[in-house]
């Protein structure tokens, strides 16, 4: 392992132009491709693809295209989750979603960082920290969580919200920045019948629509 890599995976900073991380996003490249190609793979296909691509995927997970990540070795997902169109999920530190996940359109998933000083921005430093979502947590869609952000188990997070610090178990989070509104109770967590806002949802975030 060169030592951008293991600087990257070691959460310090590193200059992401490097000739191993570039074999990895050439991998990860032709894979996307033929996942996200229209009229492409079958379902069987597909769910091929997510196999050599994601460093783990449970079963009955269901990603619709097009699908962008950096590298897919270290993304993580449990079973039975649902992704929906667009979702990007910037893998240069591990991306870990738990089981029965909802993520809505345009989400944003985000582990990389750059540096506040203009020269070492412009050098091309950056580091990344994880990002973790929980057991049946929903994320309504366009929402983005940023680097090092974990979000505890059966919360909800509203349709455009930007996700800056922790969230913890069974809370509703709305705005940018989010802000925990109230928490959940068992009737109304996504595990219930209904969520926070009954049959309307915040922001289509599962289901085939």
């Amino acid at each position: 392992m060169g030592e951008n890599k293991r600087r990257m995976l070691a959460g310090e900073w590193y200059l992401p132009d490097d000739e191993e991380l570039g074999a990895e996003n050439a991998r990860r490249f032709a894979l996307c491709a033929a996942y996200n190609g229209e009229g492409g793979a079958t379902p069987e296909g597909r769910a091929k693809i997510l196999g050599e691509l994601l460093g783990s995927v449970g079963e009955g997970v269901r990603i619709r295209p097009p699908f962008q990540c950096d590298y897919g070795t270290y993304i993580t997902i449990g079973e039975g989750t649902f992704v929906n169109f667009n979702a990007v999920f910037l893998d240069a530190a591990p991306i870990t979603i738990g089981s029965h996940v909802q993520i809505g359109p345009n989400v944003q998933l985000l582990t990389p960082t750059h540096e506040l000083d203009t020269e070492r921005r412009r050098a091309g430093w950056e580091k990344a920290l994880p990002v973790t979502i929980g057991d049946n947590v929903w994320l309504g869609g366009g929402v983005i969580v940023c680097p090092g952000v974990t979000i505890g188990a059966n919360t909800v997070v509203g349709a455009g919200a930007v996700v800056t610090k922790d969230l913890p178990e069974g809370v509703l989070a709305v705005g940018n920045p989010a802000r925990v509104i109230r928490e959940l109770g068992a009737a109304e967590s996504p595990g219930g019948s209904e969520g926070p806002w009954g049959s309307e949802g915040p922001g289509a975030a599962g289901g085939e629509g």
